[in-house]
């Protein structure tokens, strides 16, 4: 833990960075409460953020981020050349709330204890904003994506059609995307679907969170991979879910070493390319999880997020096309293979659940981005799709062994980055005695965004690594960025 005393004189703030909560979010949660508590006055005048940041033993943009939180919510006020103050535009009787009270102790009176579950959830799984600096994950080759025909395809499209994209349309999502990736995961991926099991989504996480609300009641456990997508937890643990670690090793999941007392209802999976240590899971694996879903009743949730970038082979079937029970709910994601901002994913149903998932998609309002549906399924329709993706495993390849030759040169004594066939991101493996939290905080420091391990675990790593993602950079970008986390470390 971090204490800070002496730069805010009448204000305490502890900071934990093995907390599933962004260091971010807990000084400004602090800082909101010490304000509303009136332990800082309105018109005190707060140290600089570098001078703060240096005393909490964080990275600048920790504290950049919380008082530009604070800013916008009218809570300080920035003075060029002057400092920050607190606001002298907080009502006075926000000051004389009682100690002890629920806002001292940071918890609004709005909010519900799902709200506020919900809120916790969110902030532990934010993702990161701005502009993607080395080696943030899950960004693709956006310099390499084919603007001029995705120009050509949406006025085209525009102009065919539309007054036709402006209704309602289709409670399941725009038909004829649905029947395209219908075709495309029975040809590609071995999924079992026809386009009446296909969902659409605004992204992976919506479809998870579909999952969860469709599938499971307050106290239903569900087997999580551990380490495992923070995304994921967020959604179980706002659906008021028991959440159950699974530990991972090279053949991912093992549903034989999961608690036998505990019944499960839901297992969470990412059995193509583990999310985030990069494992396969087993034929053998894949087969014991099959049938613990078929004997226990249990359902079993595949999230397929990056499957397509695999450098040697061809991409492995997917687990629902092996399940002949129906157990299997698949879930994927455009928004990596293209573009995040494209928001489109989507949920392969098995027939009984599919009348369900529809009506709690119908509940988040009718689908937006019709134009961006037929784009894409146009887009995949006539091979543009099939010839990106050869594109990209091409360029994808020679960035990750751009990062790797960079990692030999640069890293070696500190950190032992392991290739990967598959995936849009290497785990970067620490020295025994190094904090991969301290280390994440360290490159930060330096402009270097990596994520460490431990952020991933219910229980924490023996070894501490970093999660570095190369898709969306240059060999150029690349080696600089290693050169700058090699002067971190």
């Amino acid at each position: 833990m971090t204490k800070l005393s002496s730069a805010l004189p009448n204000a305490t703030v502890i900071l934990d960075p093995k907390s599933d909560v962004a260091l971010h979010a807990q000084l400004y949660e602090q800082l909101r409460g010490a304000i509303l508590a009136g332990d800082l006055e309105s018109g005190t005048r707060l140290p600089s953020t570098r001078e703060l940041a240096r005393e909490l033993g964080v990275a600048r943009n920790t504290v950049l981020n919380a008082f530009e939180q604070l800013g916008l919510e009218g809570y300080l006020d920035g003075h060029v050349g002057n400092g920050t103050y607190v606001s002298t535009q907080v009502p006075d009787d926000l000051f004389r709330v009682e100690r002890g009270s629920h806002l001292r102790r940071g918890r609004s009176p709005m909010l519900s204890a799902r709200g506020r579950q919900i809120e916790l959830a969110s902030v532990s799984a934010s993702f990161y904003d701005g502009k993607p600096r080395p080696f943030r994950t899950s960004v693709p080759a956006l310099d390499a994506f084919p603007y001029d025909l995705w120009s050509r395809l949406t006025s085209r499209r525009w102009r065919q059609s539309a007054r036709d994209l402006m209704t309602y349309g289709d409670p399941a999502g725009y038909r004829p995307l649905r029947e395209t990736i219908a075709r495309y995961l029975s040809t590609a991926r071995g999924v079992r679907c026809q386009p009446d099991n296909v969902v659409l989504t605004h992204g992976s996480l919506q479809a998870i969170e579909l999952a969860a609300r469709v599938l499971l009641d307050p106290g239903d456990a569900v087997f999580l991979e551990d380490p495992g997508f923070l995304g994921a937890r967020a959604a179980f643990a706002c659906a008021d879910a028991r959440i159950v670690p699974v530990p991972i090793d090279d053949e991912g999941l093992n549903v034989d070493a999961a608690p036998r007392r505990i019944h499960a209802r839901l297992a969470y999976v990412t059995p193509s390319h583990q999310y985030p240590l990069g494992a396969t899971l087993s034929l053998r694996r894949r087969l014991a999880l099959l049938q613990w879903a078929r004997k226990s009743g249990a359902w079993i949730l595949e999230d397929d997020y990056d499957s397509e970038f695999r450098y040697t082979g061809k991409p492995l079937p997917s687990l629902q096309g092996m399940d002949a029970d129906e157990r299997v709910i698949y879930v994927g994601t455009f928004s990596k293979v293209l573009f995040p901002a494209i928001r489109v994913g989507y949920v392969v149903a098995p027939r009984a659940l599919v009348p369900a998932f529809i009506a709690a998609r119908s509940l988040g309002g009718h689908a937006a981005g019709a134009l961006d549906y037929a784009v894409l399924a146009d887009f995949i329709a006539g091979g543009f799709f099939a010839r990106h993706l050869r594109r990209m495993r091409m360029i994808y390849a020679t960035r990750q062994r751009a990062l790797l030759s960079a990692a030999r040169s640069e890293l070696s004594e500190i950190l032992d980055l392991r290739a990967s066939d598959a995936g849009m991101h290497l785990i970067g493996w620490l020295r025994e005695d190094v904090d991969d939290q301290q280390a994440a905080d360290a490159a930060a420091r330096e402009g270097i965004e990596v994520t460490p391990l431990s952020a991933y675990a219910l229980q924490r790593p023996k070894r501490g690594a970093l999660r570095l993602g190369y898709t969306g950079y240059t060999p150029k970008q690349i080696w600089e960025g290693v050169r700058r986390l090699a002067h971190a470390l």
